[in-house]
């Protein structure tokens, strides 16, 4: 047991500090389970048990089932509706978008949601006026409380169920596909209500509304418009050329001549004697870089939006360039690069002028930054650039709500395909990893997914963390260290009522969550609470149920969920803002969520 805790405890070390990505270290937990088999218990054919778990599967399968919906289009589409419909008032534009986020989450994977809500949340600020900032965590935490109304809304409660249908053994069955809607709905319209009353009022104005994205990211005294002098040793060099002398951080970010614009790719234009450069370059590097180089400021030349994108020049010979905001996804493979490690400007064909990190906005020193997911890039790119960015499920295009590439033709298959795969479950026909397998084929029979996404849709650092996680159950309960904290909680809370025990266990879960992994939370948390139950004679299925709830609704910390990272650059918040709207949500929903079980199950 000793042994087994160890494990745990450098598991959660690891699982904050983050040196190493979780699923890796889920791996690291499996193998080490294994190799100490006569301390925890873990043969090798449990050790690898994971890889075949029916929520390793089914959460895989719904992955590609999402991929299908989200490439219909049809969230955007009735994004568009909202936002059309509700743009002009706030407090409906706010509705709407928790109605839509919450709603959807429950059927489809909330990653794709909150993909989809950030460009209309976006849209709808630039109609107006409402800063983003508003608008945004609510989003996020609209997601994650819609995430349970069914047993599909998130791989949390599919994990659950797993691990309470094998702890329990012939006394439990695995949650059914509505198990607990009811208590999900209950969730779902008390957070939703508290995010409207409160959430515009305790969300601070992070980032102005209709404001130019080169003001947005403080690019101006970053931005310096250069003329080239005769005697620049930059003359008859392409810009790669010139680029490679130069000893500070600086980029070539556009070229102006004879007011014609060039913009990316760049690297082969030749520079020639009164070229205008708009420079990327700190103030403090300006002044050595000029006379090295042979540089004067260039006259009534202004580094505006207009400027970038190729609107204040007759002609553009590389074609209409655009600034845009584009974020990195919690499941990019592009997590620990760098810009430079990337060679991001000739593999994307694109420049990155500014990063913005949660409210920090980072211009300097950029390509030897390491990106985290939810950065927001502002880059510089090509119309086809910006298609083929809104393509790659490694970014969020954080102004496209409606894109021209969606199989709209296809929406009726799709949503018919997803209906039919949680009827088949919802009425006992086939088990949820049968028919969600089943959902895989028809997606890519009928072209809702071509043959070549489905291995990209999937989010594979989660299934590795399911399959690296799933062996700690069982260690915890082969070693009896699941019992021993059972003992122990029981104990200690001899003063409490029944009731008020559940709203520990939910309110203790919770926080866990906010810091290490919402699977990893539920491993460990699943089978202490079913024991605790067993041994206070009260009804194991009330307190699971309570661990996971708690385990989706971490809103004290951007960290604690994935799509709180997604929306933490985008609507530049602070890491305090997480707490300054969650905290109290946290707290409504201890409450809601206990009375609620208490009410609906009983204990």
């Amino acid at each position: 047991m000793l042994v087994v805790f160890a494990v745990i405890l450098v598991a959660l070390v690891l699982f904050v500090a983050e040196p190493v990505p979780i699923d890796i270290t889920a791996i690291g937990v499996l193998v080490s389970l294994v190799v100490l088999e006569p301390w925890t218990g873990v043969t090798p054919t449990d050790g690898v048990s994971g890889f075949a778990s029916s929520a390793t599967v089914t959460v895989l399968a719904m992955f590609v089932l999402s991929e299908g919906i989200r490439r219909t289009g049809v969230v955007n589409i009735i994004g568009r509706e909202i936002a059309d419909r509700f743009g002009e008032s706030p407090f409906g534009q706010l509705a709407a978008v928790l109605g839509l986020a919450g709603g959807s989450a429950g059927f489809i994977n909330n990653t794709p949601v909150v993909a989809v809500m950030i460009p209309m949340v976006t849209e709808l600020s630039d109609r107006t006026g409402i800063s983003p900032s508003k608008l945004l965590i609510p989003v996020s935490f609209a997601s994650m409380m819609g995430g349970m109304l069914t047993l599909i809304g998130t791989s949390t409660n599919i994990l659950a169920s797993d691990v309470y249908d094998r702890i329990g053994g012939a006394a439990t069955e695995p949650f059914s596909m509505f198990e607990f809607t009811a208590l999900g709905l209950l969730v779902l319209v008390s957070g939703t209500l508290y995010l409207l009353a409160f959430g515009p009022r305790l969300l601070p104005e992070r980032i102005k509304a209709r404001t130019e994205l080169t003001d947005e990211f403080e690019m101006k005294q970053y931005l310096t418009e250069v003329v080239v002098r005769a005697d620049s040793p930059m003359v008859g060099r392409s810009v790669d050329e010139a680029l490679s002398d130069i000893e500070v951080d600086a980029d070539i970010v556009q070229l102006i001549r004879d007011r014609k614009s060039f913009n990316e790719p760049l690297s082969r234009k030749v520079v020639r004697e009164g070229d205008i450069l708009v420079l990327r370059v700190d103030r403090g590097s300006l002044v050595g870089l000029m006379d090295a180089e042979g540089l004067d400021f260039a006259p009534d030349v202004d580094a505006t939006d207009d400027l970038l994108e190729g609107e204040e020049s007759d002609v553009r010979e590389e074609g209409e360039q655009r600034l845009v905001e584009i974020v990195l996804t919690p499941d990019t493979n592009l997590i620990g690069e760098t810009l430079e490690t990337l060679n991001f400007r000739q593999r994307y064909d694109a420049t990155v002028l500014a990063i913005r990190r949660g409210g920090e906005i980072i211009h300097q020193r950029m390509d030897k930054r390491h990106l985290r997911p939810g950065d927001t890039l502002l880059i510089q790119a090509t119309e086809d650039t910006v298609n083929r960015f809104g393509r790659d499920r490694n970014f969020v295009v954080a102004q496209e709500l409606t894109r021209p590439y969606f199989r709209t033709e296809r929406i009726p298959v799709a949503v018919g395909i997803v209906a039919g795969v949680v009827a088949l479950a919802a009425l006992d026909i086939l088990p949820i990893m049968i028919s969600a397998l089943g959902g895989i084929l028809g997606m890519v029979v009928t072209g809702c997914v071509k043959p070549n996404e489905v291995y990209d849709a999937v989010d594979w650092n989660v299934i590795f963390l399911l399959a690296g996680l799933i062996p700690l159950g069982v260690a915890m309960e082969e070693s009896g260290a699941a019992a021993w904290l059972a003992d122990l909680v029981v104990g200690g809370s001899a003063g409490l009522g029944m009731v008020a025990l559940l709203a520990v266990f939910y309110l203790f879960t919770a926080l866990v969550t906010n810091v290490i992994s919402n699977n990893a939370s539920v491993v460990l948390m699943v089978p202490v609470a079913y024991d605790a139950a067993i041994q206070l004679g009260a009804d194991p299925f009330a307190f699971v149920l309570a661990v996971t709830f708690a385990a989706s609704t971490a809103m004290l910390t951007p960290i604690g969920y994935q799509t709180n990272l997604m929306v933490y650059g985008p609507g530049g918040y602070k890491f305090t803002d997480f707490a300054r709207v969650g905290a109290p949500l946290q707290l409504l929903l201890t409450a809601v969520t206990t009375l609620g079980i208490v009410w609906l199950y009983g204990v």
